[in-house]
């Protein structure tokens, strides 16, 4: 893909300034998936990074043109990469630091570079390039979006490379063969999103220091028991440790459970997800209903008690019970579940983020913001390329969770005979 640069410069011959047209042929590969995920949710920080890219990959492909592609062997190489420098461009209107690249000829000379005298010029700039960048993106309009921000520098427009495609297989891949066996996991979340009109199973660990892991994921047309335990049956040939015991943080549906039970054994510690069971017993009440009984609900699971969470839960059951039997049944359903983490006696800064799958549903915003105008899905591969893109990008930007200095106590409940072997060990 080449981009024809044109502009006019003023040479000074000593007694008059002639004006001098120089073209420049840029190779210029955009790859949409890296500018549309590797950006953040705020949508004018969406349109900076994405506008940031442009110009980064255009001054490295004019370097490339120059000086040849990086590492190649060139006999007749008429000039050399020479580091970088820091300088500036002009970007929605403000100077913005960037370190350019700088070339250099075989004598010894500054080669300079037409794309970055380019970017240096605000005065073509609009400030509209936000909504002719972000808003206007999609897979049909994605050239249109590209070439008015090219010609708000003057840069023009011969073609646009189309590598979405090969880019997110790269990322599909690389999810999808992670090796795993160097994690030192202490809980796992798995959970099914809807995306696009399909399902993806996905499964994120937390280690012993309360850092996130996006462990991959898994397509299905619902949430059977075959497609989580082949999730899980990929995991394990990827190197987790099916002999260790973990907290399964799991968001209600029975194949789920029924699938951990199979591979991980019936004791297994299995957490549901508080925010799913809340809408679910409230989808069998009239909306009148649903302030008053999630109330009671979340009052529950905020309790420090197992026993006063519990019967706190019972008592809502019974009133439940007078408004609609099928909303106790959903509330009753798996109750045991819902306090699992109770049952460990797990700190409440700990249990309050181990307590949902959020975490996996909030990988997931931003794509679909972004994606919001993609009017057609060609099939489950790409829906599944676009949903890896966002769960590796999504990873870059994970912290900790809160309370990870309480994962101690998580490790001590889930493995009570090995503390006490421990102990009777050292007492010895």
């Amino acid at each position: 893909m080449k981009k024809q640069y044109n502009k006019r410069n003023k040479k000074s011959t000593g007694k008059k300034d002639q004006e001098a047209l120089e073209t420049v042929t840029v190779e210029l590969p955009l790859p949409i998936a890296e500018i549309l995920a590797g950006v953040e949710v705020e949508i004018e920080e969406l349109a900076g990074r994405a506008g940031m890219l442009i110009i980064e990959y255009a001054m490295a492909s004019e370097v490339d043109r120059r000086a040849g592609r990086r590492y190649a062997h060139m006999l007749d190489r008429e000039n050399f990469r020479w580091g970088t420098q820091k300088g500036s461009i002009v970007y929605a209107g403000r100077k913005v630091e960037i370190d350019r690249p700088r070339v250099r000829s075989a004598s010894g000379q500054e080669v300079p570079l037409a794309t970055y005298q380019a970017f240096s010029q605000g005065e073509k700039m609009q400030e509209a390039v936000y909504d002719k960048l972000i808003l206007g993106v999609s897979s049909r309009n994605y050239e249109r979006a590209i070439d008015d921000f090219m010609d708000g520098y003057g840069v023009k427009k011969s073609s646009v490379s189309r590598n979405f495609v090969k880019v997110t297989k790269v990322k599909l891949e690389e999810l999808m063969e992670r090796d795993l066996s160097g994690l030192d996991l202490c809980a796992i979340m798995i959970d099914g999103i809807g995306f696009k009109g399909n399902l993806l199973v996905v499964s994120i660990g937390i280690d012993t220091d309360g850092k996130k892991h996006v462990l991959g994921l898994w397509q299905g047309a619902t949430e059977n028991a075959e497609v989580v335990t082949s999730l899980l049956e990929d995991l394990g040939r990827r190197g987790l440790d099916t002999n260790k015991r973990y907290l399964f943080i799991l968001d209600g549906a029975k194949a789920l459970s029924k699938a951990v039970k199979k591979m991980f054994g019936e004791d297994v510690a299995i957490q549901r997800c508080h925010l799913h069971k809340r809408r679910n017993v409230k989808g069998h009440l009239p909306e009148k209903y649903h302030t008053e009984v999630d109330k009671r609900i979340r009052n529950a699971y905020k309790m420090t008690s197992y026993e006063d969470a519990k019967a706190s839960l019972k008592t809502t059951i019974s009133y439940l019970e007078r408004l609609n039997p099928s909303a106790a049944r959903s509330l009753e359903e798996g109750l045991e579940e819902t306090l699992t983490l109770h049952r460990l006696g797990i700190p409440d800064a700990l249990r309050k983020n181990l307590s949902s799958t959020n975490i996996i549903e909030s990988c997931f915003s931003t794509t679909r913001f972004i994606t919001g105008r993609v009017k057609r899905w060609r099939g489950g591969d790409q829906v599944q390329r676009w949903a890896a893109s966002a769960l590796l990008e999504a990873e870059k930007r994970f912290n900790r969770i809160d309370g990870y200095r309480m994962i101690p106590t998580l490790i001590s409940a889930l493995n009570p005979v090995r503390q006490s072997v421990d102990v009777k060990e050292a007492v010895a």
